[in-house]
């Protein structure tokens, strides 16, 4: 890849409103295309109306490192699965779980869809500027790289590397090329076509062609 290519991949997008909340890392036009006006395998839904900005409390400590945990996303284009890394974000992946239990993503949506780069979601205004009420760090390792069906979180452009809210992305083609300053959550490993199916309802770099709507997140253990 290119250098200047992979510095385009480094910026971040600026807040459009006042207050805090979560930038998300930029596409190229590359990874812009045409959306398709049919709403395929997707149930056709409502947008939601928007859920309070913040009110959350961090939770008070790790999750069991004795356990496997697992995020249940429920949407109305089918279902995925995600495999969350406590080892490389232990304080992000106990934020997202607390969150998940809270209900806190239930009935939001996936504000932010760009072809063959990410889908975005997380944000409980559905404006990409909303979030928690606090943050996490997890800095992420040196050479991590951000490859399809990783799941790493936003954060703004002036936030230090591995700070993350509520927002977070799931990468829809071979390789983002972003640098490593997302912290990484976990990895999709089951329903990896229902993040593709997501992916092809992007109109370029905003939201969906149709709502697409998280339904339901739960948590699993093993």
């Amino acid at each position: 890849m290119h250098v200047s290519r992979l510095l385009l991949f480094a910026l971040v997008l600026a807040l459009t409103a006042c207050g805090g909340g979560d930038d998300e890392p930029e596409a190229t036009n590359a990874a812009t295309t045409a959306a398709s006006s049919s709403s395929g395998p997707c149930e056709t839904v409502d947008q939601p109306d928007p859920k309070p900005d913040g009110g959350q409390k961090p939770p008070v400590g790790a999750l069991d490192a004795a356990n496997s945990y697992q995020l249940v996303i429920e949407t109305n284009c089918g279902s995925f699965t995600v495999q969350l890394d406590q080892k490389t974000a232990p304080k992000t992946t106990a934020s997202l779980v607390s969150l998940a239990e809270s209900g806190f993503f239930d009935g939001t949506s996936f504000h932010r869809v760009v072809p063959g780069f990410v889908i975005q979601g997380g944000d409980p205004t559905g404006t990409g500027t909303g979030g928690p009420g606090y943050k996490t760090v997890d800095v992420p390792p040196p050479g991590t790289t951000y490859t399809e069906g990783v799941v790493a979180m936003a954060k703004a452009g002036f936030e230090a590397p591995g700070t993350s809210g509520s927002q977070f992305f799931v990468v829809s083609g071979g390789d983002a090329g972003l640098p490593p300053e997302y912290a990484v959550v976990g990895k999709v490993t089951e329903g990896l076509e229902t993040v593709l199916t997501i992916d092809k309802l992007g109109a370029g770099d905003g939201p969906p062609s149709i709502p697409v709507v998280i339904e339901r997140v739960t948590v699993a253990e093993s």
